[in-house]
């Protein structure tokens, strides 16, 4: 803005002006605020009196001392390009025969002094021309809405190479660089690009390219926002087109329940109003967290109050959800709760895809049922993790401890055992599907039968079952566990939330990739700490140990390592002899590991021969690595030529 002011005369021995719009009266300058302050508003702008500022003590007219010093005119405004080179003129509300224009900025029209072109009537107040006349507006070209050279191409189908940005050769053309947007009516507002996206201020969301925004006000919108398609039709999603309907307020969009600005779409045969993108929801969708496919209905006809399964908040009976279609089956969950991870769900585009789906996921281990009981029950399989046989049993002949070759946790109820070598499964660990979706994630997961692996959710190793997917593999233990279980530790149901990143309440330790919590209190477990056994055996004590949750004692140590054991977390313990010890130290470092397992060489990287797992060694051989006396959990040779033991500890010595 340029300094020319021939508004103001001075006299510096009174610190008076005389002003221009104001020739009756001098105007007194008032440097500091008084204590009752300035009870009166600026003549130029408008805004509340704040000192330095001018004022007439004969009349009420006051100037701040930045109005009275703005010059008479400017040249060249940026907002005014038409008149190249042409004044504008500083003016004042009410105007003898004013037929002025409102603001080009602002869209206002004002009583607070303003600058106008006499060439075309363009106007500015003089607020707006203070804020613009700083700024830089670049109106970009059409064809600078991108970092790098944009290449027309005819046929896209013939592209053979990942391209990460692409643009209608319609839209370039029919691009606008200035609009004026029916939500925002205070600026006009530009098209602009940053290489870091923008967070659009109509649908609340970060988006990459180009977009429209006002840089005075920092109002953005990107692009879709800005400018949508009046009709959206798309049969797969929605039987009838939705039409574009603007409004001035907020409504509740019916597809998804949450609270929509400005921009609506309405069915007029269903009779609904919707977000834009709820225009293209999925109608069905495979849901990981869910066995059967979930479909989404505008409204449910069940007059009983729901609770989505994901948030446990209820579910309005009149805004949209997904829900099962499944006799007996009550699943339900809110829209944005169901698609907030794509990770987690799959778009079924038709109905047939939900029974194929569903035939994969019945795949059974059994290979072969050889025979069957009167009530139908398999008695006699082929299963394709052993080679040989197994029989369906009920109890053990003998009074030993063993353990399921699937999850590792000791048997009980109904197993199948194997007549030639001592292989044990629980029934249910025998009837697992081979492939599996597991809610974790959507993908499938297939049942695999390692000697050894350590699972990505518990961090235990374990030479059981484990399901296994690109991304990750998991033991049977933590495979069980459904995303809402109820929990002997806890007083109410736990639910897996997978923003968790607090404290787990059973061990203390970090999460950072999500964990069971309550929908209820502030108490969260990991995997590792639901999949604790109940009960466990240790030498310690002649009785089994229980998994014991609370402990009323201040100080409390572990009579295994003789350290100390912080109460609040939960243990094992003897009601009996008064024994308490850490978990860790009942179950040991490999719980899940069978005797005689076969460690990879890597395991132990200063050895390169397979190793042999053992729980208990006889004798007490030195270790070869730190020259201790094995006692327990111990890696050795199986070779008469070989004496080299280790305990488990120092397998990953220097």
């Amino acid at each position: 803005m340029k300094n020319e002011n021939e508004n103001v005369s001075h006299d510096e021995s009174v610190l008076q002006i005389q002003y221009y719009f104001h020739r009756q009266h001098p105007l007194v300058l008032v440097a500091e605020q008084s204590n009752e302050g300035l009870k009166a508003h600026c003549d130029g702008c408008g805004e509340l009196l704040s000192a330095p500022c001018f004022t007439c003590i004969h009349c009420n007219y006051h100037l701040h001392k930045q109005c009275a010093e703005a010059p008479l005119y400017i040249r060249n405004h940026p907002l005014h390009p038409k008149c190249s080179g042409a004044r504008l003129f500083l003016r004042q509300r009410p105007y003898p025969d004013d037929s002025v224009y409102g603001c080009a900025l602002c869209k206002e029209k004002r009583n607070i002094f303003f600058y106008e072109c006499h060439g075309c009537w363009f106007s500015i107040d003089i607020k707006c021309a203070q804020l613009s006349s700083s700024f830089k507006f670049s109106q970009l070209s059409k064809h600078d809405i991108h970092q790098h050279p944009l290449t027309f191409i005819k046929s896209p189908m013939a592209i053979d190479c990942p391209i990460l940005f692409i643009l209608h050769k319609k839209c370039l053309d029919e691009l606008p660089t200035k609009i004026n947007h029916p939500s925002y009516h205070i600026h006009p507002i530009f098209l602009n690009r940053s290489n870091s996206g923008c967070f659009c201020n109509l649908c609340q969301k970060q988006h990459s390219g180009p977009f429209y925004g006002c840089p005075l006000c920092h109002f953005n919108i990107n692009i879709g926002c800005a400018l949508p398609m009046s009709i959206v039709e798309g049969k797969s999603r929605h039987q009838h087109p939705f039409t574009l309907f603007r409004r001035r307020g907020s409504f509740i969009c019916e597809a998804c329940g949450i609270e929509g600005n400005y921009i609506s779409y309405i069915c007029s045969t269903c009779n609904v109003m919707v977000h834009k993108k709820c225009t293209s929801l999925p109608r069905v969708i495979k849901f990981s967290r869910h066995d059967h496919c979930i479909f989404h209905k505008y409204f449910l006809e069940d007059l009983t109050r729901q609770d989505c399964k994901i948030c446990f908040n209820e579910v309005k009976l009149d805004r949209g959800s997904y829900s099962c279609r499944k006799s007996g089956c009550n699943y339900i969950v809110h829209v944005n709760c169901a698609l907030e991870d794509k990770m987690l769900y799959e778009v079924i585009e038709e109905e047939k895809q939900c029974e194929e789906l569903e035939e994969k996921s019945m795949q059974s281990s059994i290979i072969r049922v050889i025979e069957v009981n009167e009530a139908g029950e398999a008695t006699k399989i082929q299963h394709f993790c052993h080679q040989h046989c197994l029989v369906l049993a009920d109890k053990m002949e003998e009074e030993i401890d063993r353990k399921c070759d699937g999850c590792m946790l000791p048997i009980s109820n109904i197993f199948y055992y194997c007549l030639e070598c001592p292989f044990f499964l629980h029934k249910t660990c025998a009837e697992l599907p081979r492939i599996k979706q597991h809610w974790f994630r959507q993908s499938n997961a297939t049942l695999n039968f390692d000697s050894f692996e350590k699972c990505d959710f518990c961090h235990r190793h374990s030479s059981g079952f484990f399901y296994k997917t690109e991304y990750w593999d998991m033991c049977l233990r933590c495979a069980k566990v459904a995303d809402i279980i109820e929990c002997e530790g806890h007083q109410h149901f736990l639910f897996f939330d997978f923003k968790y990143r607090e404290k787990c309440n059973g061990c203390g330790a970090n999460i950072n990739k999500g964990a069971f919590r309550c929908g209820k209190c502030r108490f969260a477990l990991d995997f590792g700490c639901l999949t604790l056994p109940h009960s466990a055996l240790h030498k310690i004590d002649e009785h089994k140990l229980k998994l014991t949750y609370h402990d009323d004692k201040e100080q409390s140590y572990c009579d295994i390592c003789e350290q100390y054991r912080d109460p609040s977390l939960w243990y094992y313990s003897c009601s009996i002899c008064d024994t308490s010890a850490h978990p860790k130290c009942v179950l040991g470092q490999f719980p899940l590991i069978k005797d005689w397992v076969t460690l990879p060489f890597y395991f132990y990287h200063n050895h390169h021969r397979d190793l042999k797992f053992f729980r208990k060694v006889e004798g007490f051989p030195e270790c070869s690595f730190c020259g201790k006396l094995c006692q327990e959990e111990i890696l050795k040779i199986e070779k008469f030529t070989c004496n080299f033991i280790v305990h488990c500890k120092c397998r990953r010595g220097h």
